[in-house]
């Protein structure tokens, strides 16, 4: 393991990594978010029930599959960060973080738009929206916890523990709508089996996954490269970086 990681224990090399990979990230992240979207949003066929409202599915289900799927990256990065003591692991979690808040805002004002025409109002103390605020919450603890301290160091120490901490919440995110009486509805995409969700539906919703998907890794790569710059001024190659450019 330490010896997969530790050529990426260097901001240099991660930076150039992310430098590298972003074009292949950013264009199909564009291309298929734009399709999936338009394909979705436009063509796709509406809801036998819910009509033309459950067409922000295709923004709402993505963001809130992935405001999870982000955290849990974000912890491996701390726990990373924690066991192995690589600077740059700890300097992806502050990276990650405000992406992943971003998602899970996203998540929560389209779940809010898509719940007033279907329950009547747009918040509902419900267990699935309570729990996605609360890692809303986390996101926004672990940003404010990592800037909060002098010595960076102790941040990312302090924004670690709580970024695991905060891995409960995951679970119960995902099976709130098993655990509990709640109006949300049940998973129809992440789920064991078929998904519930017909072909002509799936693919774009499929499609805007994907999009979002390489968005955020395209984000993600963005801020941290924007994170190392800013930890690393004093280091020679990227005071010589910043001579190229300018």
């Amino acid at each position: 393991m330490w010896k997969w990681l530790h050529p990426y224990a260097k901001t240099e090399k991660v930076y150039g990594l992310c430098q590298t990979l972003l074009p292949w990230f950013a264009l199909p992240a564009l291309l298929c978010l734009t399709t999936g979207l338009i394909w979705g949003l436009a063509f796709a066929p509406a809801d036998y029930q819910q009509g033309d409202a459950a067409r922000i599915m295709y923004i709402h289900v993505p963001s809130a599959i992935l405001s999870m799927s982000t955290y849990a990256a974000m912890a491996i990065a701390a726990l990373v960060g924690m066991v192995w003591q690589i600077r740059t692991a700890d300097m992806a979690v502050a990276a990650i973080a405000p992406v992943g808040a971003i998602m899970t805002f996203i998540a929560l004002f389209t779940g809010a738009v898509w719940g007033k025409p279907m329950w009547g109002t747009w918040w509902v103390w419900d267990a699935r929206l309570t729990s996605e605020l609360i890692l809303l919450f986390m996101y926004l603890g672990v940003m404010a916890l990592y800037h909060a301290f002098d010595d960076k160091q102790q941040g990312a120490k302090a924004a670690g523990v709580l970024a695991l901490v905060g891995v409960i919440n995951l679970p119960i995110i995902h099976y709130s709508v098993e655990w509990w009486n709640t109006l949300h509805q049940g998973a129809s995409l992440m789920k064991l089996g078929k998904p519930s969700i017909e072909a002509d539906m799936l693919w774009p919703l499929l499609l805007s996954l994907l999009g979002f998907v390489l968005t955020i890794a395209t984000l993600v790569m963005l801020t941290l490269q924007n994170e190392i710059i800013r930890r690393e001024l004093h280091r020679p190659w990227v005071q010589k970086l910043a001579q190229g450019k300018s």
